[in-house]
């Protein structure tokens, strides 16, 4: 993901060209949720709709239009022999590669075949196997071509991907939080649920955007934003998945396997919690 300082409205305007900035929006592997969420903008889309010419975006309009764009938002991941030089295609024709979603940052739940048989899966859910044409992983966007920014969730947060947006129209540097869960629960509130109900939340190292909405309905958080960045440490340093684990095991008596289960999620392949997961599975 790009690491760029802030910049200034100067350059980044620079950046996005003097004219009203050229918007699409393409699928990959994925449920079409983050593309919802980018419709239930509803006013808001509205109204970025008169500051940006949304060129290509097929869930919404039948007006598709060549490239190249100046923003480019991503939904899915790469699971297709298609997939990879279609993704390269996509990034030589944007200024600004945006991907929005679990599957796109992550992988999403679709990357549990990383860790399984997937010809045999294939026998099992499909009577014709051998007309399914799938790669053996699926990865997230970034391990195929440069990408200037990432919204995690599943599926995003609309307001996130709309304050990215207008940052971008305004000449700012999109500042995406990076902190966990926890300090969400705390600015609203919430009862920690792993103190009081001795739940194994997932909180303390998944990063906010969800509003933490399980914690606010008295569940566990699941993960579904991704690694929070450790805030006792430098920007971009992984959050104590060891830490958190071994916490699930000791005090809440969780065996190996249902710890393995829990980091492998809808965010399984993303490195912090892959790497918890793997060290697990063999314990």
């Amino acid at each position: 993901m790009r690491e760029a300082p802030i910049e200034d409205q100067q350059e980044q305007e620079s950046v996005l060209g003097p004219k009203r900035p050229r918007l699409a929006v393409f699928k990959f592997t994925s449920c079409d949720g983050c593309q919802l969420n980018v419709l239930n903008m509803e006013d808001e889309l509205l109204a970025l709709g008169e500051a940006i010419d949304i060129a290509y975006f097929p869930e919404a309009s039948s007006r598709m239009t060549p490239g190249p764009y100046d923003i480019v938002l991503i939904e899915g991941s790469i699971t297709t022999p298609e997939d990879a030089p279609r993704i390269a295609e996509i990034r030589n024709q944007a200024k600004l590669l945006i991907t929005i979603g679990a599957c796109a940052t992550a992988g999403g739940i679709q990357a549990l075949r990383n860790w399984g048989n997937v010809e045999a899966f294939k026998q099992a859910v499909y009577p014709k196997p051998e007309f399914i044409q799938s790669l053996s992983t699926s990865t997230p966007i970034s391990e195929h071509v440069q990408v200037d920014y990432e919204l995690w969730g599943c599926p995003i947060d609309r307001h996130q991907l709309l304050n990215v947006l207008t940052n971008l129209l305004a000449g700012i540097e999109p500042r995406i939080p990076t902190h966990s869960v926890c300090l969400e629960c705390k600015r609203q509130g919430h009862v920690c649920i792993l103190v009081a109900k001795g739940l194994p939340c997932l909180g303390p190292v998944t990063r906010t955007g969800c509003g933490a909405i399980c914690p606010q309905m008295g569940r566990e958080c699941y993960g579904c934003f991704g690694p929070a960045e450790n805030a006792s440490q430098s920007p971009g340093v992984p959050p104590n998945t060891s830490s958190l684990a071994q916490q699930f095991h000791q005090q809440f008596q969780i065996i190996p396997q249902d710890i393995v289960r829990r980091f492998r999620g809808i965010n399984g392949y993303v490195r912090p919690f892959r790497e918890e997961s793997d060290a697990w599975e063999t314990k």
